[in-house]
This record gives structure tokens, sequence and C-alpha cells, in this order.
């Protein structure tokens, strides 16, 4: 391996491209590898210049789940201290999810058990056709209720096609990925990572007070309990968003013809 597990690359317009980097082992995660990334996500949230976050793995790999060399330490340990560290590696997903910032999973190769759990975590997935989703937990003998699988990836492809992958552990191609909407977009194999910086830099060109309340109401309203209830933390978003200075560039801005200048 070359270079600490997790990698930040600032790019111009305040997107941050981060490399899971441990390609010799196809991207598996680790403890010290889930440890840094939590860790840059809690410095990224407090960083009012990063507009957008890029997650994508090294080596043609997004990452192919968590090193399984680490399986007999976790095997080994007693049910509660072993309850604390799986509630630690989690940490890392709340984290990402969490972010305020909109998040881009750009994903080649393998993305498979808790590395899909870290592709669900982001806003928007990118994928190229080499990409190979699975979530594989059943088919090593463990829950697939890990690392917020099966809170996720229920709500973003539907409960029934959630179900179908998580007991059978199969393999999704790129095609049928963007088909149950697992992925939103597949891309050329050479233009993964400028597709999603592309498409960060369009999020990022946004006000960033209005990205990060869209994305806080949408999360919040995903399981709200009726049409009032959402409408309700709706129009309270909207007050925070409408008293913005971003609101007063965009109205001068398009007076004055041009495009907003968001700080």
């Amino acid at each position: 391996m070359s270079g600490p597990p997790v990698l930040a690359e600032h790019h111009g317009g305040g997107i941050v491209l981060v490399t899971l980097n441990r390609p010799h082992r196809r991207n598996a995660l680790t403890d010290e590898m889930l440890e840094a990334l939590e860790e840059l996500c809690r410095r990224t949230a407090r960083d009012d210049s990063v507009r957008a976050v890029v997650v994508t793995g090294a080596g043609g790999a997004f990452c192919s789940g968590f090193d399984l060399d680490g399986m007999a330490d976790m095997t080994a340990m007693s049910p509660l201290r072993l309850q604390h560290r799986v509630e630690r590696q989690a940490a890392a997903v709340s984290a990402l999810y969490d972010l305020p910032q909109a998040v881009i999973a750009a994903i080649d190769g393998p993305c498979v058990g808790a590395g899909l759990s870290l592709a669900l975590a982001a806003d928007i997935r990118v994928a190229t056709g080499r990409a190979r989703c699975r979530a594989a937990f059943v088919s090593v003998g463990l829950s697939g209720g890990d690392l917020g699988a099966s809170w996720l990836l229920p709500r973003i492809v539907g409960l029934g096609p959630a179900l179908d992958l998580m007991l059978t552990g199969r393999t999704v191609d790129a095609p049928e990925a963007a088909l149950l909407g697992l992925v939103n977009r597949v891309v050329p194999d050479d233009a993964l990572e400028t597709g999603a910086l592309a498409l960060a830099a369009d999020i990022a060109a946004n006000s960033p007070v209005a990205v990060a309340v869209t994305k806080s109401v949408v999360h919040a309203n995903a399981g709200a309990p009726s049409l009032a209830d959402a409408l309700k933390r709706e129009s309270a978003h909207q007050v925070i968003a409408a008293k913005s200075a971003d609101v007063d560039e965009a109205v001068t801005a398009f007076r004055e013809g041009r495009p907003p200048r968001f700080p």
C-alpha cells in the first residue's frame, strides 16, 4: 500500500475527492480505514469551503467489503466487546450520511458488503459498466443488517428488491443496478472520475445553504408519517433558506444577468 488508507484531494470549486486506498486488497475495509473516514467526514462537515464530496476507490475497485482477515478477531471477541467494535465501525457510515454537503459515490469494479453500505450512504451513485454491487453478508454467515444496509437499501430500491439482494447475496451488474435505482448514472469506464467531479461541480455551483437544507429536509421527510408533517417540516426549512444571504445574491445576479457568486 502506498500512502494513508483514505486520501482526500481538494479540487476547485469546493469539491473534495475522497479515495479508499488499499488497492492491493481491492480497498477492503479495516478498522483503521473506517476510523480515518469518520474523522475525515467530521472535519469536512465543519469546513464551509467544501461544497461537495466524491467518494471512490483506488485501483479499479470501489470496495470489496470488510477485510475478511479481521473476521477471526471478531469471532473471538465477547458479544459485548464485538458489539462495541461494530458500533464504532458503523460510525463512519453515519458520519458520511450526515454530511451537510452533497456526497457522490463513484463506483468502479466491486462494491460489496460493507463497501456497498458506504455507497448507499452517499446521496448519488455514479458507476461504470464494470461496477458489480453485492450485499454479500449472508454468504459469509452474517446478518444483512450491517453498517446501515438494512435501513438504506430498502429506502433506495424498495423493500422487495432489497430483500431479494440481501437474502440471495447475488451480484448485480451496472445495467440492473441502474434499473433498480441502486445507481443513478452509468458512465463510460474511462469517465468515472471526470463524470463524478462534473456532477459535483454542478451541485457545488448552487447555494450551499440551499443544498444543505434540501438534503436535510429530504432525509427527514423520507420517514415522515404524513403529508401534513412533511409540509410543516418543509415550511420550517424553507424559512431557513429564504433568510440566508444566498437568496439576495441569487436575486441580484438574476437582475444583473450573471451567474450567482455564492460565498
